[in-house]
């Protein structure tokens, strides 16, 4: 093959950002932009995400924490302070309340005088795989569906360059999903968004090319970098074909699957974590090598994120990756390389028989909504997280560090733990609630609760939303407030966990499952001492973090464990957690959180359970910690606390047994050794 006459163009390169307060993250983005990076990608907290305010009590300890929070317009404004956003293609990674912050992003530019008929970038609005994965979601799918419509149909007849909707598949590899799932359940969410427009009578029939043209994907890559790559072209070759046959799409340019890419954070370990920028760096070559099947806009994690939240210095090596590739290599100057490739055209072909089936299975079910409120696809995926992780603990699935090659050098990017990640100062959370309680005070009182009443009125009508959203931002309506207004009147929704309906992890009486059996018999002996019938755990997620995965394999394998699991989902109160607990009179209190709140919420619930009168309950906490952190929470009272690093999820539950055994004045039965 020759070498092409001209280089094409390299994708938009981004780095995912937001931290503290509006004015910090605009100084981020504003180095970001001079070191090169052609986009930008909005990381906004689990407040925003969620629509809650800073003073709200879900708030505490999450603002500022994983995102940038932006409460108002003001904030906005603050955040693209001296950007323009006539020429700038901005990703912002939001979902339940995808409309506000787009209403703002809007308002934002009108100010600075821009055409918003220029604007380009993305607004990822895939609500269904938040129920499935990130938990962020508010209302329940029907009328989430309906305000990512309206927002299809505003963009489509006022910001036709934007792209309202990233169908986001990243997330479900995430979950657990296999390329098969990741295909499958990302086309039917497209399925269910495409027929909603279609059926929806704001777009007219000749405009669905258009429509089409809009929609985004934003996709996942792991280290199995062929396999992946090859995932990309069945995506180009399942899109094409259901935009064409289903949707009747003659132009092929309208049918052309767009997709970026954040490649993969699930593979990321906490030990020897320098190897994650190799992980990296195989990973985004399964979205660049294939030219037919190239990234628009990449993304890469940072090498330390298993730790915590990367300094900008690791996302700036993350982007300068990406640099070394786009212009040191020859890459861009040719054809595709895989044409005619007899290997990669039978794997394609596998992967697009596979989730044909499964989508087929999924639309027999009425399509994804009801196979979201039914379980059945937050089952399936938590089953495949689980057989994943039990291939990771025997041994089939190698994992360098972890469970093969273990021993190393001590390394000098992680000699000093504390300073190898970005700490938030915990002021700023004081510091934004202050200036949120200044914005409430100076606002037209009366102008933003006509607005909210008007909001509310119309949605309890068929019409389009945006214009109401538009003039709640102009009146200084909050977040929370344009959020709870539609609570009222749609209401909130809690997602099926999938737990009970995962699978055993492997028949218990099978070769390998020595460990499990062993934990079993320990289960039993302990509730047997301790007369209780049954151990009973609960495992809760305090504060906003809606990362579950965690949480829901050591629910599954308590369960194969022989414990009686208490598990409620996501989002719940230190106070709700403490309830739960006193009521179920549980033997252990595990808590999952990974945004970074673990110092604000472990030990309240701490105290909660301290001032109830549970005093021999040992409380275990997981997540991304810190050491010093983690020192700090066994200082406090914390029995334990487990990181990425403790893969185990067996080992973990014994060591639970134990907690309780000593919890109880009882002789740890010692299933596993302690670290």
């Amino acid at each position: 093959m020759n070498a092409m006459s001209e280089r094409d163009r390299p994708w938009l390169m981004r780095t995912y950002a937001g931290h503290s307060s509006a004015a910090a993250s605009n100084e981020l983005y504003r180095r970001n932009l001079a070191k090169g990076q052609t986009g930008l990608s909005v990381a906004f907290d689990l407040p925003t995400q969620t629509g809650y305010d800073p003073d709200h009590v879900l708030a505490k300890g999450e603002v500022g924490r994983v995102g940038v929070p932006v409460s108002h317009l003001g904030d906005m404004r603050a955040l693209f302070e001296g950007i323009p956003l006539e020429r700038t293609n901005t990703s912002m990674t939001i979902n339940a309340t995808a409309m506000w912050l787009l209403a703002m992003y809007q308002v934002v530019a009108e100010e600075q005088g821009a055409d918003i008929a220029k604007l380009t970038g993305t607004t990822q609005n895939d609500i269904v795989k938040e129920y499935l994965s990130r938990g962020t979601h508010v209302f329940p799918p029907g009328p989430s569906l309906r305000l990512t419509t309206d927002m299809i149909a505003y963009t489509v007849a006022n910001i036709p360059k934007w792209n309202p909707i990233n169908i986001c598949s990243y997330h479900l590899q995430e979950a657990g999903a296999t390329p098969v799932q990741e295909l499958a359940y990302a086309m039917c969410t497209a399925i269910a968004v495409l027929d909603a427009v279609r059926d929806g009578g704001q777009v007219a029939p000749e405009q669905m090319g258009e429509v089409v043209a809009r929609i985004s994907f934003f996709v996942n890559a792991g280290v199995r970098f062929v396999e992946e790559m090859c995932k990309l072209r069945a995506f180009g070759r399942i899109w094409d074909t259901v935009t064409r046959e289903r949707y009747g799409i003659t132009d092929a340019r309208q049918r052309r699957f767009r997709y970026g890419v954040q490649v993969n954070s699930l593979g990321l370990t906490e030990a020897q974590p320098e190897n994650n920028v190799q992980r990296i760096v195989l990973e985004m070559l399964a979205v660049t090598l294939s030219k037919d099947a190239r990234a628009r806009a990449v993304q890469l994690p940072a090498w330390n994120e298993a730790l915590g939240l990367p300094r900008p210095w690791d996302q700036q090596w993350s982007l300068r990756i990406q640099q070394v590739l786009a212009y040191e290599s020859d890459l861009l100057e040719y054809g595709d390389l895989f044409d005619g490739s007899h290997v990669v055209e039978a794997k394609v072909a596998e992967l697009v028989d596979g989730a044909n089936a499964e989508i087929e299975k999924v639309l027999g079910m009425g399509g994804v909504v009801p196979a979201v409120e039914s379980g059945y696809l937050k089952a399936a995926l938590v089953g495949s997280h689980a057989e994943r992780r039990a291939r990771i603990e025997s041994g089939e699935d190698k994992v360098v560090g972890v469970n093969c090659f273990e021993t190393t050098e001590p390394s000098p990017l992680t000699a000093d733990l504390d300073t190898a990640i970005m700490q938030v100062d915990p002021d700023s959370e004081r510091a934004v609630a202050e200036a949120f309680g200044r914005w409430r005070e100076q606002r037209d009182e009366p102008a933003a609760q006509a607005a909210l009443a008007e909001l509310k009125r119309l949605a309890a009508t068929p019409a389009n939303l945006v214009p109401a959203t538009l003039d709640c931002v102009r009146a200084g309506v909050t977040t929370g407030e344009w959020s709870f207004a539609l609570r009222e009147v749609f209401g909130e929704y809690r997602a099926p966990t999938g737990v009970g309906g995962a699978p055993v992890t492997g028949p218990i009486g099978g070769e390998g499952n020595e460990e499990l059996r062993a934990v079993r018999a320990a289960v039993a002996a302990t509730a047997e001492e301790l007369g209780s019938g049954r151990l009973r755990l609960l495992v809760g997620k305090p504060g906003l973090d809606g990362h579950s995965n965690g949480a829901e394999q050591i629910a599954v394998r308590a369960r194969d464990a022989g414990f009686e699991v208490v598990y409620q989902g996501i989002r719940l109160t230190p106070e709700q957690i403490t309830s739960a607990a006193v009521a179920e009179d549980v033997h252990c209190v595990g808590l999952s959180i990974l945004s970074g709140a673990h110092a604000e919420l472990v030990p309240d619930v701490l105290r909660r359970l301290r001032r109830a009168g549970v005093e021999d309950v040992p409380v275990i906490v997981g997540g991304i910690i810190p050491l010093a952190d983690e020192q700090a929470l066994l200082a406090q009272g914390v029995a334990a606390v487990f990181t990425p690093k403790d893969f185990g999820i067996t080992t973990i539950i014994g060591r639970i047994v134990d907690e309780i055994r000593l919890a109880h004045g009882l002789e740890a039965w010692k299933v596993t050794p302690a670290p």
